[in-house]
């Protein structure tokens, strides 16, 4: 089925237009649009780069102590604040997470010595600013994870090398294969595998060997191109071929190819949406604290468009707005902030009740519609239970969850042509391609989800589907009811 050519918008006094009589007219701001284009435009020429990069991985392949110490090693963590976290880490008994400390923050993390939230951080590398997202292994945790890999344009896929645990983390119930596919699904091409630990396995040649073979025909039965994807030898805790490799080291007897940090230097950073409107999904709400940051501080990744200092802004679902007060990036204001960029927008005119994890912010003028149905063109992965006309489901967009119902199994498609090979089946099985109907929310609730169809914007139109806490389905919005 073809892709929606038009697409889906809000006239005024429909849902999507805002309804506040108070609202402020249209500011005068500081920098013209043209003025904030042709400085991105410089930017990229001067290869000045921003790359959003998630760390995924089944649980205790070592994915914070790995980014943990590459923080080290860049200088991102002074020696200072890493000599704090090895005391305070050796004093609880959990020596060894030292450089996991230096991402995982929080008391609850620290004592059971897990990611449970996604933590973020910012490092540069020779090219490139990273905005690094290290997103939960343990399956508990997969909408976590979502919600980070939602926010990036380049994964790295943390692998342990020691035997019997990469094939744990690779098996059916491990989170190795989940954690890829959920990457491709959400739009990462882009995909740096670290098998670490090998210093447990004396950095036998013949295992890192096995795991490439092993994970190659995966991975591109994902979706992934293979030329965008890169394998590197690594090992967290010693921080060999991290930033440097030792010369005289075992690695160094068969292994001639990128560090760590090259790979990631490799990395292309994707085509921005900067002339779009603006849309930004909030991932976090808190209280700002300081002079500098007081008002409310929202955080997220601006999928495509500009912001900038003096705006005002929408918070969809609803119809609350605010005025920009103030742009925090890499623990820095800015003047304005374009698609790609993480960011907290502290915000005054605006309560902590009127927006929430999973609100899209836009401008007045440019609403994101609000949908109460879509049609999506999906793929399904490997479900426990087949899925059915009227199967309950939980969507995943960005960081919001929504419950929705799976209402009409619209057509089956041929997976490589994309033609109707059925029209309305009973059932759709493993590995099925198809066209579903889906109704969103509950009924009598709201007025709807903030979502845009693919032809519009493909990062507002990507959807995870999960079901009895497995994902089950990928899918793309191709028609969208306001």
């Amino acid at each position: 089925m073809k892709v929606s050519d038009s697409p889906t918008s809000s006239a005024p006094g429909t849902p999507g237009t805002p309804s506040r009589s108070h609202m402020p007219p249209a500011p005068k701001l500081a920098y013209t649009r043209e003025h904030i284009l042709h400085e991105l435009q410089q930017q990229e020429q001067n290869c000045q780069r921003e790359i959003g990069l998630v760390v995924v991985g089944h649980v205790d392949a070592g994915k914070s102590t790995l980014m943990g110490r590459m923080l080290v090693e860049l200088g991102h963590v002074t020696d200072r604040e890493h000599h704090q976290n090895v005391r305070n880490s050796s004093k609880a008994g959990k020596g060894s997470f030292a450089y996991a400390w230096s991402l995982d923050s929080s008391e609850e993390e620290r004592a059971h010595g897990v990611t449970i939230d996604v933590a973020h951080d910012t490092f540069r590398t020779e090219r490139t600013l990273f905005h690094l997202l290290d997103a939960p292994g343990h399956k508990d945790f997969v909408p976590n994870m979502i919600s980070g890999a939602a926010q990036a344009d380049a994964g790295v896929l943390v692998v342990d090398a020691i035997t019997g645990e990469f094939e744990s983390g690779f098996s059916p119930q491990g989170q190795t294969r989940e954690h890829a596919t959920l990457l491709r699904s959400l739009g990462v091409q882009q995909l740096v595998v670290a098998i670490n630990k090998l210093d447990a396995m004396d950095y036998l040649q013949a295992r890192y060997e096995d795991i490439v073979a092993q994970l190659t025909p995966f991975l591109s039965h994902c979706g992934f191109d293979m030329s965008h994807v890169q394998f590197v030898p690594v090992a967290g805790v010693t921080g060999e071929n991290l930033r440097a490799r030792s010369e005289s080291g075992s690695l160094a007897t068969w292994y001639r190819g990128d560090t760590l940090a090259e790979a990631l230097d490799k990395l292309q950073q994707p085509s921005r949406m900067y002339d779009a409107p603006l849309r930004m999904p909030v991932n976090n709400v808190f209280k700002g604290g300081s002079l500098i940051s007081s008002g409310l501080g929202v955080s997220g990744r601006i999928v495509s468009g500009i912001v900038q200092v003096g705006e005002v802004l929408r918070a969809l679902p609803g119809d609350a707005w605010g005025i920009v007060k103030a742009i925090e990036c890499e623990n820095d204001t800015r003047p304005w902030a374009a698609a790609g960029a993480i960011v907290t927008l502290y915000l005054t005119q605006i309560e902590a009740n009127e927006v929430s994890v999973g609100s899209i912010l836009c401008v007045p003028s440019s609403p994101v519609p609000l949908c109460r149905e879509v049609l999506v063109q999906l793929l399904v992965f490997a479900p426990t239970y087949p899925i059915l006309p009227g199967t309950a489901v939980e969507v995943f967009h960005h960081s919001a969850e929504i419950p929705a119902q799976i209402t009409e199994l619209v057509s089956l498609l041929d997976r490589a042509s994309g033609d109707v090979i059925r029209l309305r089946p009973r059932v759709l099985s493993r590995h099925a391609t198809a066209v579903v109907r889906v109704s969103l929310g509950r009924r009598g609730h709201g007025a709807g989800f903030p979502l845009e169809v693919f032809s519009t914007n493909k990062d507002m139109a990507r959807l995870l589907f999960r079901m009895h806490g497995e994902t089950i389905a990928a899918g793309i919005i191709i028609e969208a009811t306001p």
